[in-house]
């Protein structure tokens, strides 16, 4: 969603890296540009402004000056006061005795229904009971499309049709919440405009007769400078206690985030990363402010490996690595387990520094060559997987055939495979890599 932000604000501080000594006018030509970037990204003017205003002030003052590196001073100030902007990422208010109601409201089309599944899971995997209502009577097939989700989840819905009043659905939704002792209760109520006085009352009535914990405010990333007249009108009619933003993962030129925030007030509480059901990430406004000045978000990517990889499978295989018996049957199952944590393209860009080498290849290409590695292993037999050493010549050309590839990318594949395992097996010499071998084998479950 950053790439073009992060992009310019990078040329803008790499240029300031370079100067050994900074003066005001120097930082005052960076600002300007930093000002034009974000307002090219949609960020909303007096938000910019702000922002911009209080950099400076620390910018220009001693911290800069008596830093021996006063380009990296400028960008840690200004990463603090990005992350000011974006606010603290806020935590759902579950407290009390259950059901607890969560309220999502927003526009139409701004995955409203999606995010209520994709929330519902997430809660799930917290140790909640969640339990889905559908009141969007308003929308075609929007029940069906809840139903549908909460079946594929395994998620209990409750639903009335289309003819009971959604204020009705809600209050009968939270009943029945007792009924199935569920501890959260999660609304979908229809797209509405702001200015839809008809619409706005029918939700002012439905949170009058819920009394939500959380009323969320589900807004599209893509929105751009009207997400603060939006998230502005919303909460002054509801009283928001959150936003989620979705489709972050597409090509927004990402100002919603950085202006809802700070033009409400109200905390951004989740992103929607993705179409999968658990493309749903808590909101840290320290690793989003990272990302957006391209130093990458690791803590990200290392939650998203504990929760696609088991955790005695994952010793299991540091072990075969550590021991070099890893073959290419292990290699492909940790292939598919990394494809299950998002593309590779999105993985790599929450490494630090990867961004100029990511500017080289396209997601399709990244994807397209993870597709024809899984496919030249899987038309290997077992026995060629496990010992790569017995392919020859013949092999090799049934291998292509089979595959859809050329011999010339099986034997660039099989080099690649062979010096990774070289280096696996240095890495098996160093002692504390051992240690950490010795931790791995006795978290092993018995058996």
């Amino acid at each position: 969603m950053f790439d073009a932000l992060t992009d310019k604000l990078q040329a803008i501080f790499d240029r300031l890296n370079r100067r050994g000594y900074l003066t005001e006018q120097d930082v005052d030509a960076a600002l300007r540009e930093v000002r034009v970037a974000l307002l090219e990204a949609d960020v909303n003017f007096k938000v910019v402004k702000d922002f911009l205003a209080r950099v400076r002030e620390r910018a220009v003052g001693a911290e800069v000056h008596k830093s021996l590196t006063p380009g990296q001073a400028v960008i840690r100030i200004v990463h603090e006061e990005l992350i000011k902007t974006l606010g603290e990422g806020g935590k759902l208010n579950l407290g009390g005795p259950p059901p607890h109601v969560i309220l999502l409201v927003g526009l139409q089309g701004s995955g409203k229904t999606t995010t209520a599944a994709k929330l519902a899971l997430y809660l799930r995997q917290q140790g909640r009971k969640p339990l889905l209502v559908a009141a969007d009577v308003h929308r075609p097939a929007a029940i069906t499309q809840l139903e549908t989700l909460g079946k594929q989840l395994n998620i209990p819905v409750f639903s009335e049709g289309t003819h009971t009043p959604p204020p009705d659905i809600a209050q009968h939704g939270v009943q029945k919440a007792v009924q199935l002792a569920a501890d959260v209760v999660i609304v979908d109520t229809a797209g509405r405009l702001q200015i839809d006085e008809a619409m706005m009352q029918e939700v002012e009535q439905v949170k009058a007769r819920v009394k939500p914990a959380e009323v969320l405010l589900v807004a599209d990333a893509m929105t751009g400078q009207e997400a603060v007249n939006i998230a502005d009108a919303f909460n002054k009619r509801l009283g928001l206690t959150g936003l989620i933003l979705t489709k972050v993962d597409g090509d927004a030129r990402g100002g919603a985030a950085i202006s809802m925030r700070a033009a409400t007030g109200v905390p951004i509480k989740f992103l929607g990363t993705g179409e999968k059901p658990d493309a749903l990430e808590p909101f840290h406004p320290d690793r989003l402010a990272s990302r957006i000045l391209g130093m990458g978000d690791v803590l990200t990517l290392i939650e998203r490996a504990q929760r696609q990889f088991d955790e005695a499978e994952a010793a299991r295989a540091a072990e075969k690595m550590l021991s070099a018996q890893f073959d290419l049957e292990d290699f492909l199952h940790q292939l598919r387990q990394m494809r299950k944590m998002g593309p590779l393209h999105e993985l790599l860009g929450l490494l630090p520094g990867t961004r100029q080498a990511l500017a080289q290849i396209t997601p399709e290409m990244t994807e397209q060559r993870l597709k024809r590695v899984e496919a030249m292993i899987c038309s290997m037999t077992l026995e060629e997987r496990r010992n790569p050493e017995i392919l020859n010549a013949s092999r090799k050309r049934r291998i292509a055939r089979g595959s859809g590839t050329s011999v010339q990318e099986l034997n660039q594949m099989l080099n690649q495979f062979r010096e990774a395992q070289r280096v696996m097996k240095q890495m098996a010499s160093n002692p504390r890599l051992r240690a950490l071998l010795g931790l791995a084998q006795r978290a092993r479950p018995k058996s």
